[in-house]
């Protein structure tokens, strides 16, 4: 991110006196845990090597975005995470990143290939990681993508010869070590860093790990308190630029037919092909990202710095969670807009909710249960709640959640690989679904239908969501893609209408945030 600087500085003799105040402030702030306690965990009780240490900052005078804005200036690789549940509530956390230790990539031009999750393993593993009860959340460790694609390494008989039109990594991860938990309860920010301390490193010097992990923290913290909020450089906005598909009409509702014959034949019962939109757009991807979270608020909104590209997205769904060992996925079918009342919105989930989407439903929440069993104690294997109505900023979804724990022997990362890709991106059986749609598509997918999320310096703790309504930005062009579930009588003009509607709402954000720049730069040009 290259941002520029939007506010006007103040004289120079009053800007220097408040950079020395907060100087002084920043180092009178108490930084948690004490070194005693560190000693004390990682010396003398021999807990684990790595222990977060923050100092606290109030949190009523700076958002997210602004924060954002502050920490990733001059960064090439940065994140914004935050979350809306129910459409309705802001999640606890927010969380915001910039300058990772590392940058983890696989893919076919990258120095790793292979399975993603074997090199992001090997990079956590040797954090053993010491959980403090001031921040019961995550405190660092990766945070990225997962590529559709990188199912070839899961399950290896889906592997086709496949077209690349986008050339980026099927992986991509940022090793953080350093960032705000955002903490919209308490109003209050957490500027994070972590001790890090092998076993064999003695006692001597771990004052100076300490020390140099406190420093972090307070350098971090002064950009957060900078009295300046860059903005990101927004070119000249040109209007009227028009979506691509990979597909088109025809090609889409070709897809349609090929697979009723599938079904038919007993291949398989669903499938979930999908069309990519190609934009040209002059938005800056953050600007898109400001005007998303707006318009479509939802349970894993990101934006995602890479680099050579960036990952918008506002995704309603979870991929796969762990959370001390125990696993969660979730299955969303069954959409309807929102409507006048709450008593009424039941009645409309109820009576519009087609039988063929209730029983897609049923299907998503067996294949669910599927992928969880393969990794989970099978006693432990429950649906949690089944078709539950969930609303969310302009739609209601019907919802399951299905969860279990983790077998001895099994990981996290196992986990990720038996649920990964999810049912609802591909179909059943999954993995005959994900070689006939391959052979159909002749493309790779991507970020879209992939995953979007974080794996803890904690081995038992990950978040991941499913990468729908999300777009990448590249070169200067947006990619956009979506997909439907496909069974025995679903028609193909109202497939193809389907994939349209779904991508509606990020076409829509793509053009509101123009028109808004346009504007915006129109009168600045006239004031001039």
């Amino acid at each position: 991110m290259d941002p520029q600087v939007s506010s006007s500085l103040d004289p120079p003799n009053a800007l220097a006196t408040a950079q020395m105040t907060m100087h002084t402030a920043l180092q009178k702030l108490q930084a948690h845990p004490s070194l005693a306690t560190v000693e004390q965990l990682i010396i003398r009780e021999k807990r684990g090597n790595c222990i977060p240490v923050f100092v606290q900052l109030p949190a009523d005078l700076i958002t997210p975005c602004m924060a954002y804005l502050r920490i990733a200036q001059g960064s090439k690789y940065s994140y914004l995470l935050e979350s809306v549940i129910a459409g309705e509530n802001i999640a606890r956390y927010s969380f915001v990143g910039a300058d990772p230790l590392k940058v983890i990539k696989t893919g076919p031009n990258e120095e790793i290939t292979g399975d993603p999750m074997v090199a992001l393993q090997r990079e956590l593993s040797i954090h053993q990681y010491i959980k403090i009860p001031e921040i019961p959340t995550f405190t660092g460790g990766a945070i990225g993508y997962v590529a559709y694609d990188c199912i070839r390494y899961f399950e290896p008989k889906t592997a086709r010869d496949l077209k690349d039109p986008l050339g980026i990594p099927e992986s991509l991860f940022m090793l953080t070590d350093a960032l705000l938990i955002y903490d919209h309860l308490f109003q209050n920010i957490k500027v994070v860093s972590h001790v890090f301390y092998p076993k064999d490193a003695g006692t001597a010097n771990l004052p100076f790990v300490y020390q140099t992990a406190v420093s972090k923290v307070r350098r971090l913290a002064k950009a957060l308190l900078s009295p300046i909020t860059p903005e990101v450089i927004q070119p000249p906005i040109k209007l009227g630029n028009e979506a691509v598909s990979n597909v088109g009409r025809e090609g889409y509702e070709a897809f349609v037919t090929k697979l009723k014959h599938h079904i038919v034949a007993g291949d398989i019962i669903q499938a979930v092909p999908s069309q990519r939109l190609a934009r040209l757009t002059d938005l800056h991807p953050f600007n898109v990202y400001r005007h998303l979270r707006q318009l479509n608020p939802s349970p894993y909104m990101f934006y995602l710095d890479c680099g050579e590209l960036q990952i918008v997205g506002a995704s309603p769904e979870t991929l796969c969670k762990v959370e001390s060992n125990k696993v969660y996925n979730h299955a969303i079918a069954g959409t309807t807009k929102r409507g006048k009342s709450p008593e009424g919105e039941r009645r409309i989930v109820i009576t519009d909710s087609s039988e063929k989407d209730r029983a897609e439903h049923i299907m998503l929440v067996d294949l669910a249960r599927n992928d969880v069993n393969r990794v989970c104690k099978p006693e432990t294997v429950k649906v949690d709640h089944l078709m539950q109505v969930q609303k969310f900023s302009h739609v209601i979804h019907l919802t399951s959640q299905v969860s279990g724990i983790l077998r001895d022997g099994m990981t996290r990362f196992d986990a990720f690989r038996s649920i990964f890709p999810a049912g609802t991106v591909s179909g059943a059986p999954k993995i005959k679904a994900i070689e006939i749609i391959s052979e159909l598509e002749q493309e790779k997918r991507g970020i879209y239908a992939g995953a979007v999320g974080r794996f803890d310096f904690a081995d038992d703790s990950m978040d991941t969501c499913i990468a729908i309504r999300t777009m990448t930005f590249k070169n200067g062009v947006a990619y956009l893609q979506a997909g439907g579930g496909i069974v025995f009588d679903s028609v193909e003009e109202d497939e193809y209408m389907e994939t349209i509607n779904k991508l509606s709402g990020n076409v829509r954000a793509l053009a509101d945030a123009e028109k808004f720049w346009y504007d915006t730069q129109n009168e600045q040009g006239k004031s001039a």
